[in-house]
């Protein structure tokens, strides 16, 4: 190492020391460990040293690369996690880790393209042969699955184990049976007055398969490519299948599961001779085979992807080795954002909230650094509505840090009310963010105090109009579906205000921008309609009903035998496991 690029490194150091650097139930949505999939409760200082380093060697010319030229095929890798995942069955599993062992093994007739960052979030043919034919009202759509598929058992695959995979979720009362209630028939078929779903029509002969729904829905095309309607072969028994996980048509197949500590991924047999053709838009994956092992100490696992004893850790490192692995291994250490969102939302209904001025001081006296640091560092700063990945995402700042600003409008907006409740649950960061909040109020001269709720309680008890003083607090989602209005709809719409379980915790009801989201929720997402949710997501702020401060962020941390850059984070899987090759 040269004495400049030795300068250079101490300088980041340096940079990072000084002090400023020093919903499963309504919201939680794709829920996992601590709610937020694979984020630990507690984070280290800054992880962004790898960002620093990184930059550091840019300027030097002297950028390392995890993966050489060309990776090799083949070879037994060893993931690490902290937990079994919820399910391995695609009927069941709702949480990342679950999907990101189903992404590569059970194949919806559309799946998400396997690439990081918004090319991830597009919809691709899987099983189907191409993207769904709609009917100009939005109500119908037709799919051609492709022939002579098989399952790794080598049972045929049909058009008709797509009606049974989705009757499966009804019948194991899922949670993911909700998003395909807009089924024509669903809900006969749930209730037990029908012994099929009438709305899914199935040719076994031709592999045509039409599926009518109740009204329009934009976000369908999305709700096709997640592992809940992943056809499994028909006599799959209607009851948990995770320790004996149903053959697959991807290209792995989970070929021993003994949850809760291991389960192994292993190249489907009949992938190459029947499948890999056919299934064009699925990759056939790299390694022969993988083993994630249940280790319950993040400190032991990133021991052992250290030294290369495991090639990949699920979970982040801990809180006091997160910045040592970010110094260290810059060639193998990265942080992913997550579609998600975090924000202080404002009771737009009642004072002092339901005026603009108020509202918009929030927004401008909130620090995002700040709450970086409650987050220790695995947050992405933003001010705004979509996440980085999302379709129609278009960043902008539309209130920077102006703390005499925030002050200004106060001044000007003279609220009458300055007794302020701030929400939040008990888990550690959040419950630091809401302290946080707290404290801001205090500034601008409310008289806040803050109420903590059990977090397994905490969105009931805020969504339930019946509490009193539900005057602002901390809010968070994290996406099921890439769609935009997994956003808007649920958190935004006047449509979500409820007298209990209600979504919409800010009680923001405009008139226009109800309409517009109930406009695009109804169209198909295309060029047009991601500019419209990108002008949306500028209009909503505009009203700042939220004070948005970040995008949860994930890691990914590998042995060095593994070729880092190629290594997959997908917004709507997460890690694909497919792409982990040996270097």
């Amino acid at each position: 190492m040269g004495p400049t690029l030795i300068l250079v490194l101490i300088m980041a150091g340096a940079a990072l020391t000084s002090p400023r650097r020093s919903a499963q139930a309504a919201l939680g949505r794709r829920p996992a460990r601590d709610t937020v999939p694979r984020m630990p409760s507690e984070k280290p200082p800054r992880a962004a040293a790898a960002a620093v380093i990184g930059l550091a060697l840019v300027a030097l010319g002297l950028t390392s690369c995890g993966g050489g030229a060309t990776a090799e095929q083949g070879g037994d890798l060893r993931f690490d996690a902290g937990s079994f995942p919820d399910h391995l069955d695609p009927q069941l599993s709702t949480g990342v880790e679950g999907w990101e062992a189903e992404y590569n093994t059970y194949i919806p007739l559309l799946t998400f393209q396997h690439a990081t960052g918004r090319d991830g979030s597009n919809v691709v043919p899987g099983l189907a042969k191409d993207l769904p034919a709609i009917s100009a009202d939005g109500r119908t759509y037709s799919l051609q699955l492709q022939q002579g598929l098989r399952y790794s058992d080598g049972t045929p695959v049909k058009a008709s184990d797509f009606r049974r995979a989705v009757e499966r979720l009804f019948d194991l009362d899922s949670g993911g049976a909700p998003l395909y209630a807009g089924i024509v028939g669903a809900a006969q078929y749930r209730a037990g007055e029908a012994s099929s779903i009438s709305g899914i029509e199935a040719d076994d002969a031709t592999g045509a398969i039409t599926i009518r729904l109740t009204r329009p829905d934009g976000e369908f095309e999305d709700k096709l490519a997640l592992p809940f309607t992943a056809p499994v072969p028909p006599d799959t028994p209607a009851k948990d299948q995770t320790a004996d996980p149903p053959p697959s048509t991807g290209p792995y197949t989970i070929s021993a599961s003994d949850p809760p500590h291991r389960f192994v991924l292993e190249r489907n047999p009949e992938w190459e001779s029947a499948n890999q053709g056919l299934v064009p838009d699925v990759p056939t994956p790299h390694a022969d085979r993988i083993t994630e092992t249940v280790v319950k100490s993040r400190s032991a696992q990133t021991t052992q992807v250290e030294h290369n004893q495991a090639d990949f850790m699920v979970d982040p490192p801990p809180p006091d080795r997160l910045l040592e692995v970010a110094w260290k291994y810059t060639d193998r250490f990265r942080t992913e954002v997550t579609l998600s969102a975090y924000y202080f939302w404002m009771n737009t209904a009642k004072p002092p909230f339901d005026d603009l001025e108020v509202r918009q001081a929030v927004n401008y006296a909130v620090n995002l650094s700040a709450l970086e640091r409650v987050y220790d560092t695995l947050m992405s700063p933003t001010q705004q509505v979509l996440a980085p990945g999302a379709p129609g995402y278009v960043k902008f700042t539309p209130y920077p840090h102006d703390f005499a600003t925030a002050r200004a409008l106060i001044e000007e907006a003279k609220p009458s009310d300055l007794a302020i409740t701030v929400w939040t649950d008990d888990r550690g960061p959040d419950q630091r963010a809401g302290a946080y909040l707290q404290s801001v109020l205090d500034r601008l001269g409310f008289k806040a105090k803050l109420r903590t709720v059990d977090r397994a309680r905490y969105f009931s008890v805020i969504g339930d109009r019946r509490t009193p003083n539900l005057d602002a607090g901390l809010g968070y989602r994290i996406q099921e579906l890439p769609h935009p209005n997994d956003l808007f709809g649920p958190l935004l719409n006047g449509d979500a205000i409820r007298r209990t379980d209600s979504t919409n915790l800010a009680r923001f009801d405009d008139q226009a921008l109800n309409e517009e989201m109930d406009r695009l929720a109804q169209q198909p997402l295309d060029s047009s309609t991601e500019g419209d949710y990108g002008a949306l997501d500028q209009s909503v702020m505009e009203q700042a009903p939220w004070a948005p401060f970040g995008n949860r962020e994930a890691t990914t941390f590998t042995s060095d035998r593994i070729d880092f850059d190629a290594v997959i984070f997908n917004p709507v899987m997460h890690h694909d496991f497919g792409s982990f090759a040996l270097d």
